[in-house]
């Protein structure tokens, strides 16, 4: 590909002074310069930022009103769905800015288009013989403006059709045509047949979208009173062309962090071949997605962003092998990440310490996975001709045995000239899914059909239960098996709908209600209270008289197990405020559980929390709670709320309306569950266990309220037991049990010298039973009841004994297990017996395996009734070898 070089008046601009020249523009223009977005976006369903204007989504919906008529960003943006396409290609990323100037029913198409060309032809100096425009083929105002207006010759004008000049937000709602720059690197060739679509030529760097319609569900459009401009120039394109460069990835955007990879590996990027080149590129790309992603908060797992998030670190890792790189390499290329970006996005050096833990932990997780998966693979692809295909299953194997992810099998496949059967793949995973749900005893109502066919004569349950704790309600519907019955008797366990009820349905975490529903002579015990659809599904147990569809009854829930229940779930709450707070403000929740008796929080946080750090978090909890904190419920339109700052869970469907659960200055949250009118309900509160629930995934279980207390008096019987037990005050216990554990280890190590003497006196005897074969002495032998570290004792001894030659060992010290070690001379292994080798091989004959090093290994097995075979194995081939 030819470059600018013709042109000697284009600048040679750096990217920092791209984007701030960009800003700058639109700043004399009237426009509010705004910070970036973080990649993880205010509306719940969007796992990431893919474009400049998502920050601004709900104004050009029309759900929030603007505060400034103009404004100008440099957004973040991560896009993952030309991932293949990264590095191969010229301008392909993962991460990349977007440069935009936004217009919120201000100016339109002749002010945009106007300073599009201005920007581009006098403050960055691009020819105007090297621009060409596409439109959208029935914009003819657009067309007019670049023609008549700008001046463009009508042959390097192009109208484009609807599917790559037409933006729609979604298939109804506002949309409008687009109109877009390009750059031509070739234009002698003239502007008969030019076709935009030929990237060795064109590069597109400036898209304009004038948001003038609204379609509706038939697809009609209609004007919008209220007309947008939502742009994007590409940071990484621009600075390709004003740096004159053949791609992207050789700009100072990116450049340095590939040089620092390729150092690493003991390369230079320009005598590298092509295939290297697009590991280095990747390795550029990905490392400047992953520390963004990580600063802006989120942590590798196997869900959502965090699965995007850990998919980028591995093919980072994966590049890194490709190229020679064995050793930990990620945070050494993210530092150079770092300080490319710093004083653009201050937040990279400030979270730098997370940044780098997180690489650091991920790509040891990882190293540890491709090593085992890259093994097996290799096994796999030796028995698939060239341009065969790997099972789903054999895939499906990788992954769910060994952690190993399908796309990176297809990738390595593909390298390898062999394609995945990607569709057995998923019809393994959904054969796993289907084993799943049949380990869970459920009842799906819906699916069974029994609320189904009855939906449309039903009315949804209305639930009384935040201001009442009993109510008169009516039955509509009872269910015995999952089938409607006409009345059920004592003792029939029934699911009952009733046309309101008091009984919270588990959602949200928290679990149902329990309680009673009692009428003329009949008594039902509630236990649990599931959700289907828009009814209210009491399940429980007909404990007196008989029940019927269209019975009055009282609904009564138990107000204990309810305040328990509440006390526990703004326990949570206040936790996730806590932890915010002292640990990380990016932390969010992940999963949780609020029942009677206890709560469990999921959140992303890649380390173990320290003790020190536990104790913060629970002081600060009981601190709020003392302080007495009032509840303030309202229910409002969900962009107030987030506009108000109130927490919302990823991934939770919200409706146009929501319930918010404000502690003033504590906690403000989206939630549909019950909870305290005041902090100080709640009584005390208990941290009982922090663990790993998945990689980047911790989980706390704790306790409130009445809980606390029961789980303290569990606690003081098990240590008054102890005291008695070891003699000693609960201040003493401590103390008491170390010192024993020290005897303990004492003895212990006693155990093994003597077990240790005993072996070197039971190897003496067997040095009876060497052989001489050739030059040397052979030793072939079972020690029984002998373990591991006792047989290696006695080989090392042996060979010492017998000068040059082979000592072999096995014993079955178990039931189920065997052990086996051989000890090599040097002299032996000239002949081309490798210790470890050779006893891995022995050990497979009792179904196990092993090795070592190729003067001394070890080895299991599984079967010891195989022992003696394995041992005349082993002297067979020793003879064979040196006979």
């Amino acid at each position: 590909m030819s470059n600018p070089q013709s042109a000697p008046s284009i600048p040679v601009l750096s990217g920092a002074e791209i984007r701030q020249t960009f800003l700058d523009f639109y700043a004399a223009k009237g426009h509010q310069v705004l910070p970036s977005a973080s990649l993880i976006p205010e509306d719940p369903t969007v796992l990431l930022t893919i474009a400049g204007m998502l920050p601004f989504k709900p104004i050009f919906l029309g759900q929030r009103k603007a505060e400034f008529p103009r404004a100008t960003t440099s957004q973040k943006c991560i896009r993952t769905n030309d991932i293949e396409n990264v590095g191969r290609t010229a301008r392909h990323h993962t991460f990349f800015e977007m440069l935009g100037n936004f217009s919120f029913g201000d100016y339109f198409k002749e002010k945009a288009i106007a300073w599009a060309w201005e920007l581009s032809t006098e403050v960055f100096k691009l020819p105007s013989n090297r621009l060409v425009v596409s439109v959208f083929r029935e914009d003819d105002e657009a067309y007019a403006i670049w023609r008549d207006q700008v001046g463009v010759p009508e042959k390097r004008i192009i109208r484009m059709d609807e599917k790559d000049n037409f933006w729609q937000s979604g298939p109804t709602g506002p949309c409008g045509p687009c109109s877009e720059i390009y750059y031509d690197f070739h234009p002698e060739r003239g502007d008969n047949a030019i076709d935009l679509e030929d990237d060795t030529r064109f590069i597109e760097f400036y898209n304009l979208v004038f948001m003038q319609y609204n379609q509706d569900a038939e697809g009609n459009l209609t004007p919008l009173s209220a007309q947008n401009i939502d742009t994007g120039l590409g940071l990484e394109r621009m600075a390709q062309i004003l740096q004159r460069k053949p791609n992207n990835y050789e700009t100072d955007l990116i450049f340095p962090i590939v040089e620092t990879a390729a150092k690493i590996a003991g390369l230079t990027y320009d005598e590298c071949d092509e295939r290297t080149k697009v590991s280095l590129k990747v390795i550029g790309d990905h490392v400047r997605s992953v520390m963004h992603m990580i600063a802006d908060g989120i942590n590798a797992s196997n869900l959502g962003r965090g699965y995007i998030l850990r998919r980028l670190i591995r093919r980072v890792v994966r590049h890194g092998r490709l190229i020679g790189i064995e050793r930990p390499f990620v945070t050494d290329v993210a530092e150079t990440a770092i300080a490319i970006s710093e004083a653009a996005y201050p937040n990279l050096r400030q979270r730098e310490t997370a940044i780098k833990t997180e690489l650091r932990l991920e790509e040891s997780r990882f190293l540890e996975t491709l090593e085992r998966g890259e093994k097996l693979l290799a096994e796999i692809l030796a028995k698939v001709p060239a341009g065969g295909q790997i099972s789903g299953q054999d895939t499906f194997v990788l992954y769910d045995t060994y952690g190993f992810p399908a796309e990176l099998t297809q990738e390595i496949a593909e390298e390898q000239g062999r394609t995945v059967d990607m569709e057995g793949f998923e019809a393994a995973m959904e054969a796993q899914r289907d084993r799943s749900r049949e380990a869970h005893e459920t009842i799906d109502l819906t699916v069974q059909g029994s609320l189904d066919k009855l939906a449309e004569h039903l009315h949804e349950t209305e639930f009384l239960g935040y201001t009442a704790a009993n109510s008169t309600a009516d039955v509509v519907l009872v269910l015995f098996q999952g089938k409607p019955v006409d009345a059920a008797e004592a003792g029939m366990a029934v699911q009952i709908v009733l046309d309101k009820t008091p009984f919270y349905a588990e959602s949200g975490g928290q679990i149902g209600d329990r309680g009673y529903l009692s009428g003329d002579q009949v008594v039902v015990r509630v236990e649990d209270v599931q959700k289907d659809g828009a009814f209210f599904v009491h399940k429980g147990k007909v404990e007196r008289g008989s029940l019927k569809p269209g019975d009055r009854v009282t609904a009564q829930i138990d107000l204990a197990c309810r305040r328990r229940a509440q006390a526990n779930h703004t326990a949570t709450h206040l936790l996730q405020a806590a932890l915010k707070k002292l640990i990380d403000d990016n932390i969010g929740q992940q999963g949780s559980m609020v029942a009677f008796d206890r709560l469990r929080f999921d959140f992303n946080y890649s380390q173990p929390l320290t003790v020190e750090q536990i104790e913060r978090v629970e002081d600060q909890v009981n601190t709020w709670i003392a302080e007495a904190h009032g509840a303030h419920v309202a229910v409002m339109p969900l962009t107030e709320a987030k506009a108000k700052g109130a927490t919302a869970m990823f991934g939770e469907k919200y409706g146009d309306e929501v319930r918010v659960i404000d502690f003033p200055g504590v906690s403000m949250e989206l939630c549909g569950g019950t909870h305290v009118g005041n902090t100080a309900e709640i009584g005390l509160f208990k941290i009982i266990a922090e663990t790993g629930v998945a990689a980047g995934v911790r989980r706390i279980e704790a306790v409130a309220g009445p809980a606390v207390l029961e789980y303290l008096n569990v606690r003081d019987k098990v240590v008054r037991e102890l005291g008695d037990r070891f003699k000693a005050k609960p201040e003493e216990l401590i103390d008491r049990i170390n010192t024993i554990q020290a005897d303990l280890k004492a003895t212990q190590k006693q155990l093994e010298a003597a077990k240790a003497e005993l072996a070197l006196a039971k190897s003496d005897q067997l040095l009876e039973q060497a052989e001489t074969i050739g030059e040397f002495q052979v030793l072939v032998a079972e020690m029984p009841g002998a373990d591991a570290d006792s047989l290696k004792t006695a080989a090392e001894r042996l060979l010492q004994k017998i000068g040059d030659g082979a000592v072999v060992l096995g014993s079955a010290p178990e039931a189920e297990k065997v052990s086996l070690i051989a000890a090599f001379t040097p002299a032996v292994n000239q002949k081309g017996l490798q210790a470890g080798k050779f006893i891995g091989a022995i050990a497979k004959l009792c179904g196990g395996g092993g090795g070592g090093r190729p003067n001394l290994a070890q080895a299991g097995g599984r079967d010891p009734s195989k022992l003696a075979d394995a041992l005349a194995e082993a002297k067979q081939q020793i003879k064979t070898t040196l006979g």
